[in-house]
């Protein structure tokens, strides 16, 4: 099975969407550079030293900006093989959206349409 690891919400405010998160549901929120497309890393649950989950099957996720590119909520599935993986969603009847993308230390990286038009991200994840 290939599960979902991620979840990605957007956001038109990052300083208001990060103190609500801390203060309701005390998420330690993480505002990332330039580098990383300014990207708010949502941390849900506690991490060990390799920054894994210590609870298992836990996931933690991240807000976007708001915008022509992303405006609904969307996760994020982990694959052993991107390539093969692109290759299975087309031939399902599913949509590339975009090219596939290097995210440095995490993985590749790419969004797809499934049959109802859900977008979804799916990741092969760099070897620990």
């Amino acid at each position: 099975m290939n599960p979902v690891v991620h979840f990605e919400m957007p956001t038109k405010n990052k300083k208001r969407v990060k103190k609500f998160y801390e203060v309701a549901f005390g998420w330690e929120m993480d505002q990332l550079g330039k580098e990383m497309g300014h990207y708010l890393l949502a941390t849900t649950t506690p991490l060990d030293k390799n920054r894994m989950h210590k609870e298992k099957g836990a996931i933690n996720g991240g807000f976007f900006q708001y915008g022509p590119e992303g405006k609904i909520p969307h996760l994020v599935i982990s694959v052993d093989d991107l390539k093969k993986h692109i290759k299975i969603v087309k031939k399902v009847g599913g949509k590339i959206i975009g090219k596939p993308m290097d995210i440095p230390g995490i993985g590749k990286f790419v969004m797809f349409s499934d049959t109802e038009g859900n977008q979804v991200g799916m990741l092969q994840p760099v070897k620990m």
